[in-house]
C-alpha cells in the first residue's frame, strides 16, 4: 500500500508541476503569436499516450512516461530535436522568426511558472491559516540520526538562540536560511543550563539523507480516547492519561509510543502511565500530570496490527496569527524568495564540493517517498512540498546547461549579442550533447535512489 501511495503522490505532484511549467512556455508563446504544436503532459515516446485531442494548431496530450512533459514550439530546437523546419523559410509564426527578447521571455516562461506556483501556495495558506507561530518553551523532540542529534541535541531541550539571535518561535529557529548560512550553531537550555551545540558543515546533506529535519516540537503522549473492547480499555487506562514508559523504558513524545507498540504486536507489554482527576475550572497540563499524576502500571497485549486502541490528545499550542491579503502576498514572496536562495546556495555547495552530491540530490523514487509522507501529515504540508519542489524545478531549470531552459536561454541570448544566428547544425550538436548529458544524469541519480534510499 504504501507503494502505491508513494506513486500515487508522486504523479500528483509531477502532474502539478509540469503542467504549470509548461503552462509558462505555452502561454508566453501564444502572446508572442508563436505556434504551438504539441502540449504534452508526460512524455510521448515511441508514440505510446493516455490521451490525445487537437484543438487548433495545438495537440493536447498525455503521454504514458510520467516524468515531465513538454511544450513543441514551431521553429525551435528543443527536446524532440526536430529538423523538419530547417528545410524551409522561417515564417512569422515560428519561434525562430521571432525577436530575441521575445524569444528570451518563453524561455523564462516555465521557471517563472514554477516561481509563481510556489508564491501562490505559500500566499494561499497564509490567507487562509495565518501564520504559525510555536513557542520555543515547547522542549524539542529529537530524531536518531538526525542533523540534531549529530549536533548533541537531546529529546526535552529547550530552543533559546539560533546562531546568536534570540528566537521566539519554532518557525523562527528552523528559519530555511540558517540551513545555508556559513555556520550554524544553537544555545539550547538543559537541565537549567545554557549550552552552545555547532552543526556539522554538510548540514544539507545530513537533512536531505534523513528527509526531514530531525527535529519537531514535542508531543506529549496523552490519551485521548480509549477505544471500547480494546486492549488499554480492558486494561483500565483512561483518557487524559500520561505514558510516561513502556516496558520500563521512559516515552516522552507519541511517536515512541506508538513505535514501541507497534513493534509488539500480539506480544505482552507493559505500560506506566500517570492520571489526575478533572480540575474544576482548571487546566491539567503535561507538567502537572509528570509531577503530581497518580502512577499506574497496566500490562496488555497489543493487537495482531500492533494497536492497543487509543488516541492521541493534542497539546501542542500553535497560535496562527491572522494576516490580511496584503500582508499574505508579502509573506508569500518573501517566503518563496528565501526558499529560492536555499535552493540555489544548497546547489552552490554542491557543486563546490562542500556537500556530499549523493546524499543531496534525490530523483524519483526519494522524490514519491517524501510526497507520500508529506501527503499523510496533511494538504497543508503536501502544499508545502509542492511549493519547494516546484522552486527547486524552477532553479535546475535555469541552470546553463544544453538541452534545459538555461541553456536555451543563453544560446538565445548569444545570438542576440552577436546580432546572426548560430549555425543549426551548432545548435543541433549542442542540443544532442545536452540531451545525452541529462540522461546520464538522470540513469545515475536513479541509480543512487536505488542504491543509498
Amino acid at each position: 500500500m504504501d507503494v502505491i501511495s508513494s506513486i500515487f503522490f508522486f504523479i500528483v505532484a509531477i502532474f502539478i508541476l509540469v503542467t504549470a511549467h509548461e503552462l509558462g512556455h505555452f502561454l508566453t508563446a501564444k502572446l508572442f503569436g508563436m505556434r504551438v504544436e504539441k502540449f504534452y503532459i508526460g512524455f510521448d515516446f515511441l508514440e505510446r499516450r493516455l490521451w490525445k485531442k487537437q484543438i487548433g494548431d495545438t495537440e493536447y496530450g498525455i503521454g504514458l512516461f510520467p516524468l515531465g512533459g513538454y511544450v513543441k514550439i514551431a521553429g525551435m530546437v528543443d527536446e524532440s530535436l526536430d529538423t523538419n523546419f530547417q528545410s524551409t523559410e522561417p515564417q512569422p509564426w515560428e519561434f525562430r522568426a521571432k525577436p530575441v527578447w521575445q524569444r528570451l521571455v518563453v524561455l523564462a516562461g516555465g521557471v517563472s511558472m514554477n516561481l509563481i506556483l510556489a508564491a501562490a501556495i505559500f500566499i494561499g495558506v497564509t490567507f487562509v491559516l495565518g501564520e504559525a507561530r510555536t513557542s520555543v518553551n515547547t522542549p524539542a523532540f529529537v530524531e536518531r540520526g538526525s542533523l540534531f542529534e549529530t549536533m548533541g541535541m537531546k529529546t526535552g531541550d529547550r530552543l533559546q538562540l539560533a546562531n546568536g539571535k534570540t528566537v521566539a518561535s519554532w518557525e523562527e529557529a528552523l528559519d530555511p536560511e540558517l540551513f545555508i548560512a556559513q555556520s550554524l550553531n544553537y544555545t539550547i537550555l538543559r537541565d537549567g543550563k545554557s549550552v552552545t551545540l555547532t552543526a556539522p558543515s554538510n548540514s544539507l546533506s545530513k537533512i536531505n539523507e534523513a528527509q526531514s529535519l530531525g527535529i519537531r516540537p514535542i508531543v506529549p503522549p496523552i490519551i485521548d480516547e480509549a477505544l471500547e473492547n480494546m486492549p488499554a480499555q480492558k486494561a483500565g487506562i483512561q483518557p487524559g492519561g500520561l505514558i510516561t514508559a513502556i516496558n520500563g523504558q521512559a516515552v516522552s513524545d507519541w511517536t515512541e509510543v506508538v513505535g514501541i507498540i507497534s513493534s509488539h504486536a500480539a506480544t505482552p507489554i507493559t505500560v506506566t502511565w500517570k492520571y489526575l482527576k478533572p480540575i474544576q475550572n482548571g487546566k491539567i497540563t503535561p507538567e502537572l500530570l509528570r509531577s503530581e499524576g497518580d502512577i499506574f502500571v497496566a500490562t496488555l497485549i497489543p493487537n495482531a496490527s500492533g494497536k492497543i486502541g487509543i488516541s492521541l490528545k493534542t497539546t501542542l499550542a500553535t497560535e496562527r496569527k491572522k494576516v490580511n491579503f496584503a500582508g499574505s502576498i508579502v509573506s508569500g514572496i518573501n517566503q518563496t524568495w528565501k526558499m529560492s536562495s536555499m535552493t540555489v546556495q544548497g546547489f552552490a555547495k554542491i557543486f563546490t564540493g562542500k556537500e556530499d552530491f549523493r546524499k543531496s540530490v534525490g530523483g524519483p523514487i526519494k522524490i514519491a517517498k517524501i510526497a507520500s509522507q508529506s501527503a499523510e501529515q496533511g494538504p497543508v504540508s503536501f502544499l508545502y512540498f509542492l511549493a519547494m519542489l516546484s522552486i527547486s524545478l524552477a532553479i535546475i531549470n535555469i541552470l546553463p546547461v544544453p538541452a534545459l531552459d538555461g541553456g536555451q536561454f543563453v544560446l538565445n541570448a548569444v545570438e542576440g549579442i552577436i546580432r546572426r544566428e548560430i549555425p543549426f547544425a551548432i545548435k543541433m550538436r549542442i542540443q544532442q550533447i545536452g540531451m545525452a548529458l541529462l540522461l546520464a544524469l538522470f540513469a545515475y541519480i536513479l541509480i543512487n535512489d536505488i542504491f543509498n534510499p
